[in-house]
């Protein structure tokens, strides 16, 4: 039986996170999302011990003398570096729990469907050593259904498609449940890597990986647009080893990010085969839900319209679905228990 009050008496206090490759953001019950920070973190050499986290630490990627690694702990939607995601997320805990420091907070973390038993419990221990007294897992699907208002708890069938930095989660929910699920490790990081592999191939330029999602960002596209754009490009000559600037179109973005974006049509139109047919014809009513920060890549609703003949909605402000989905977790916990992971403890 589901713990009715296990979240009473102390609203405000309990916190939804949804810890992204890209971005960690972090929803307090009562107040709604009071941090959106990229997942970064910057540490001295020597010592291990963080200096930044989030949005100054990314400003060092690429550009830290020896003594200090900016570094990604997440990869692909799951923990690549178990300390310093502790350490990051003491930090964003701390920020928002500031007057409460007395108080270990209950959490509620969204993480991949396709995450293993193992890497699950990777991010619980990560986020109890990090201060939480209880800590909770939502889908990154299930969460973001919530998120975005759908009836999960009904019999229709709704599908979601969360483009997130590591991962791209595609899911069909019904009755408070994922039934068909694919999750692959190709989102917004990828796309970034393409970007980069298809300058360097080409154009012989070494670019960093901010400077590869600022053109995803501003000239990328997954369809012809109206306004096609270019933009200059500065990086290392690879031949003359000295600094070089080119101009680069939005149709090369669109040829460098082809493969990727084949991958993610693949993986929806394989949900979609897998999905039983009573199901599949809700999904021709209802269409398909895109969320996550993947999803605003200009042209990629129409796409995946293109490519499976349905109809795509997206959402304003699609990263923060998955964190509004803890969040309304946390203040319908009653309602919402039968969707969360059940704990994995070791033995």
């Amino acid at each position: 039986m589901a713990p009715f009050n296990l979240f009473g008496g102390l609203a405000g206090k309990d916190i939804g996170i949804d810890l992204g490759t890209a971005s960690t953001l972090i929803y307090v019950k009562g107040k709604g999302i009071v941090l959106n920070e990229p997942t970064v973190v910057a540490i001295e050499t020597e010592t291990g011990k963080p200096i930044a986290c989030g949005k100054e630490a990314k400003k060092m990627l690429g550009r830290t003398p020896e003594s200090i690694r900016a570094i990604r702990p997440m990869k692909d939607g799951v923990i690549a570096d178990f300390e310093v995601v502790e350490e990051m997320l003491r930090v964003f805990i701390h920020q928002v729990q500031a007057k409460r420091l007395f108080m270990r907070p209950r959490v509620i973390v969204a993480v991949p469907s396709g995450v293993t038993t193992v890497e699950r419990r990777a991010v619980r221990d990560s986020v109890e050593h990090a201060g939480a007294r209880d800590v909770y897992l939502v889908t990154e699907p299930i969460a973001a259904a919530i998120g975005v208002g759908l009836p999960i708890e009904s019999a229709m069938g709704n599908m979601v498609i969360d483009v997130g930095g590591g991962t791209t989660e595609i899911a069909v929910v019904a009755l408070s449940n994922i039934v068909t699920s694919v999750s692959i490790r190709v989102a917004g990081d990828e796309m970034d890597e393409a970007i980069a592999d298809y300058i360097k191939k080409k154009y012989n330029l070494l670019i960093g990986e901010t400077t590869s999602e600022n053109i995803k960002i501003s000239t990328g596209s997954a369809m012809p647009q109206k306004n096609e754009s270019e933009m200059e490009v500065k990086g290392l000559d690879l031949v003359s080893g000295l600094p070089r600037h080119i101009k680069i179109t939005s149709e090369e973005i669109r040829e460098a990010l082809n493969e990727p974006l084949s991958s993610i049509i693949t993986a929806v139109k394989h949900a979609l085969e897998k999905t039983p047919a009573e199901l599949a014809s809700d999904i021709v009513d209802n269409g398909i839900i895109m969320t996550g920060g993947g999803s605003l890549l200009q042209g990629l609703s129409e796409l995946v319209s293109k490519e499976t003949g349905l109809n795509v909605k997206s959402f304003e402000n699609p990263i923060e679905c998955v964190v509004r989905g803890t969040g309304k977790i946390l203040d319908r916990f009653d309602k919402y228990y039968k969707v969360l992971i059940r704990h994995e403890r070791q033995h």
